[in-house]
C-alpha cells in the first residue's frame, strides 16, 4: 500500500518529507523488530522517545517513518501532531477498516469488563452471530484464542486482529475498552454502535495521578463521538456526571436506583443468582445466571442492556445469560475435591477484592481464607487499603506476592500489612506465592473458602521484569498431587 494513501484521511497531518507513494509492506511501533518496507511510528513516551530509535528501525526495514518532528534521516517522513492518534487511523486504513463491517460494542469500567463482554458474546451468539471478542484474557474470534498483550491491544495488533475477524465471517466485535487505551487514542476513528459503563473505583492512579483523571478519561469514551448509543449504570454514583453531558441516545440499568432496566427479586447461592430482569413498562424476564455473586447481576444487566440496544430479543438475552457457566479467573471454583473449596479471582484493585469476599462470605459454612498481594510498578496507595479490606472480611489471611515486577516485594507486603493492622484478623506473610497457597490448603479444613485473588486467568507472575510460568491452576492440582503423596 502507498504511503498517502494510509494518511489520506487523517486529521492530524501536518507536513510531508519524500517520496509518498513509497509502498507499505508493514506498520511497526518497535525499532527492533525486522520488517520489509516498515512505517515506523516514532512516539514519544514517558521513559524515551521512539523518535531517538528511528536509526535503528531504519536499519531493520523500515523505510518512512511517522513523526513529532522531523528527523536526520534521508527517508520519506510523515510529520503529524499526535503519532498515536495518526497510528490508529493508518492502521485502519492498512487492514481496510474492517471496524466498519462490524457491529462493534465497547466495555468500559473499573471492575465487570471481562465477564460483562463474555455475556454480551454468549447473548449474540445464541442470536445467531459470529462473534469476535478482545480483552484482558486474550482475544477470541467464535471459540478460537487469539493471544494478547493487552486489555485493549495497540492499534496495530488491534487492527490487525480485527481484519482476521472480518476475515473469518464474525457479525459483531465485544470489546473491552481500557481507560489506558483511550487515553492513548488507540480506538481512535473507531465508533461503536453501543458503549457500557459499568462502574469507577480506585485503580491506575499510577498512571492518571487522580480518580478525577481516570473518571475524566472513561467519560471521554461516552462524549466525543466514539459510541453511537450508550447504556449506564445508574447506581453508581459517577454515573450523572456522564448523563450530564451525554448527547448519544442512553439506556440506564441498575438494582437500587430508578433505572430504564432493572433486576429484582435476587436470590443469590453458592453455585447461581435468580432474579427477574424487568424494562420499564414491560414485562418481567425470569433469569438464572450459573454465576454467583451480586456484582454479576450488573454485569448481566449491563449485558442485557447493550442486547436490547442491538435489537435482540428476549428470549436470546434469557438463554445467552443462562448458557455461560463460568469466565476464566472469575469467580472460578476449581475442582479440588477436598473438604474445602478454593475460588479464582482477579481482584487485584479495592472494590474488586471487598466483592469477592463478600461474595465468597456468602456461602461459607467455615473460615474464609484470602490469599491475596498487590502488583509492583502500579498503584501504591492502595496497597494499605487492600490488606485493610482482607482483614475486615476474611477469617484469614494470607499476604503474597502477585506481580512485584521491578519492586522488592517484602516492601509491597509491607505496604499492605498497614492496613491489615488496623483489623483483629489472623494473618501471616509467606511472600513466595505457591508456597502461600501450599499454606491455605495446608490449613483449610471442611466448610472453608480459600479465595485466590489477584491473578486469575494470568499464567506468569512477574519478577524483576522476568514472566515466570504460573498458572494457578496448574499450581493448585500439582500442591494437590504432593499433598496426596
Amino acid at each position: 500500500m502507498k504511503l498517502c494513501t494510509l494518511f489520506e484521511k487523517v486529521p492530524y497531518l501536518v507536513e510531508t518529507r519524500g517520496n509518498m507513494v513509497t509502498e507499505i509492506g508493514e506498520l511497526c511501533s518497535d525499532s527492533r523488530k525486522k520488517v520489509e518496507n516498515g512505517l515506523f511510528f516514532c512516539i514519544p513516551g514517558a521513559r524515551f522517545d521512539a523518535h531517538d530509535y528511528a536509526p535503528q528501525a531504519v536499519a531493520n526495514g523500515c523505510v518512512a517513518l511517522v513523526v513529532d518532528h522531523f528527523v536526520d534521516i534521508d527517508i520519506p517522513q510523515v510529520k503529524v501532531t499526535s503519532v498515536r492518534a495518526a497510528m490508529s487511523r493508518m492502521a485502519a486504513a492498512f487492514y481496510g477498516h474492517p471496524a466498519d463491517r462490524m457491529r462493534l460494542v465497547g466495555v468500559t469500567g473499573t471492575k465487570g469488563k471481562t465477564t460483562t463482554t463474555y455475556m454480551i458474546k454468549s447473548i449474540l451468539e445464541t442470536a445467531g452471530m459470529k462473534v469476535g471478542l478482545i480483552g484482558t484474557t486474550g482475544n477470541m474470534i467464535g471459540e478460537k484464542r487469539i493471544a494478547s498483550n493487552y486489555t485493549t491491544p495497540d492499534p496495530i495488533d488491534l487492527q490487525r486482529d480485527l481484519r482476521a475477524m472480518v476475515d473469518e465471517g464474525v457479525n459483531a466485535v465485544v470489546m473491552e475498552v481500557s481507560a489506558h487505551a483511550i487515553d492513548m487514542f488507540r480506538l481512535d476513528g473507531i465508533t461503536f454502535e453501543v458503549g457500557a459503563y459499568t462502574n469507577l473505583s480506585q485503580d491506575h492512579l499510577d498512571y492518571f495521578g487522580t480518580m478525577e483523571a481516570y473518571f475524566e478519561c472513561k467519560k471521554k469514551f461516552f462524549t466525543s463521538g466514539m459510541v453511537k448509543n450508550a447504556v449506564l449504570n445508574v447506581d453508581e454514583e459517577t454515573s450523572v456526571n456522564i448523563l450530564r453531558d451525554i448527547e448519544v441516545p442512553h439506556l440506564t440499568f441498575g438494582i437500587a436506583a430508578a433505572a430504564d432496566l432493572f433486576a429484582r427479586d435476587i436470590e443469590i447461592t453458592e453455585t447461581g443468582v435468580g432474579f427477574e430482569l424487568k424494562l420499564q413498562g414491560m414485562h418481567a424476564l425470569l433469569i438464572n445466571l450459573r454465576m454467583t455473586g451480586m456484582f454479576n447481576v450488573y454485569n448481566a444487566i449491563a449485558a442485557a442492556s447493550c442486547a436490547m440496544v442491538l435489537g435482540i430479543s428476549h428470549e436470546d438475552i434469557k438463554a445467552g445469560l443462562e448458557k455461560i457457566a463460568n469466565v476464566p479467573g472469575r469467580i472460578e471454583m476449581l475442582p479440588t475435591g477436598t473438604p474445602y473449596r478454593v475460588i479464582l479471582d482477579y481482584a487485584h484493585a479495592p472494590d474488586a477484592l471487598d466483592n469477592i469476599l463478600r461474595t465468597c462470605r456468602e456461602f461459607t459454612r467455615g473460615r474464609l481464607i484470602a490469599v491475596f498481594g498487590c502488583g509492583g510498578d502500579r498503584d501504591r496507595a492502595k496497597r494499605p487499603i487492600m490488606g485493610r479490606i482482607g482483614g475486615e472480611l476474611a477469617d484469614m489471611c494470607i499476604l503474597t506476592s502477585d506481580n512485584p515486577r521491578n519492586e522488592d516485594p517484602m516492601a509491597i507486603l509491607a505496604s499492605i500489612e498497614e492496613g491489615i493492622k488496623e483489623t483483629d484478623c489472623e494473618y501471616v506473610v509467606i511472600e513466595n506465592r505457591r508456597e502461600a497457597i501450599r499454606h491455605a490448603m495446608e490449613i483449610g479444613r471442611e466448610g472453608d473458602v480459600i479465595a485466590l485473588c489477584g491473578k486469575g486467568h494470568e499464567t506468569y507472575q512477574e519478577i524483576r521484569g522476568v514472566k515466570h510460568d504460573f498458572d494457578e491452576k496448574v499450581v493448585v492440582a500439582e500442591l494437590l498431587a504432593e499433598m496426596d503423596d
